[in-house]
């Protein structure tokens, strides 16, 4: 089975971190999916997603490490040609990826205990963010005992 969903997410640009785990597992809970796979893609070439510990420290740390790797002062010829301020975040979105997937077990993600997804919007402005999130797998009447 196959089931997907899209959600939209306002952000304010500079790496902002958005947690998404929640939107995440209502699609999973929706989808009537127990095990299998998640796929969690951000539409768009200035967004992210990723899994990291939503903490706000760590929010932090990650966005000023983010502006340390590509400078929003970046010059390149794509600023030049087109007038555009977000080089650098074209750049982030390119090393990050768009999205990530996860396993789904007993109809949850499988992830660590501290470990959420977030959307990571690195655009020169606030944002309104579409995410797809696609889940791949078996209903509860096929489902087989998953074991590790």
């Amino acid at each position: 089975m196959v089931y997907g969903r899209t959600i939209t997410v306002s952000t304010n640009g500079f790496s902002d971190i958005v947690n998404i785990t929640d939107q995440v597992l209502s699609a999973i809970s929706g989808s009537g999916i127990v095990s299998g796979i998640v796929s969690v893609t951000a539409i768009g070439s200035t967004t992210s997603v990723t899994t990291m510990e939503f903490e706000s420290a760590r929010v932090e740390e990650m966005k000023e490490f983010l502006s340390s790797l590509l400078p929003e002062s970046l010059k390149v010829p794509h600023l030049e040609t087109w007038g555009d301020d977000n080089a650098f975040s074209r750049m982030l979105a390119a090393l990050m990826g768009p999205g990530i997937v996860l396993p789904v077990e007993n109809g949850k993600i499988r992830t660590g205990q501290w470990q959420q997804v977030v959307l990571v919007d690195h655009d020169s402005r606030p944002r309104t963010r579409q995410v797809r999130i696609q889940i791949v797998g078996d209903e509860p009447a096929t489902n087989k005992a998953f074991s590790d």
